[in-house]
């Protein structure tokens, strides 16, 4: 997203168990990273997925 000049907030779980418990809730899982793209939840790196949700059409 830095690449695409994509503002985005960090949230780094292991730091905060209520952050993580927050990560539970959306997701369903642990694994990172997850990322919620205006109510969309992409899991892991998953660049046509995150594409579609940022509506960015793939090169």
């Amino acid at each position: 997203m830095k690449e695409r000049g994509i503002p985005f907030h960090e949230v780094d779980v292991a730091k905060s168990e209520s952050n993580l418990n927050a990560l539970k809730r959306k997701s369903g899982q642990t694994g990172v990273p997850v990322i919620d793209v205006n109510g969309t939840i992409v899991v892991g790196f998953n660049r046509p997925k995150l594409d579609r949700a940022l509506g960015i059409r793939s090169v």
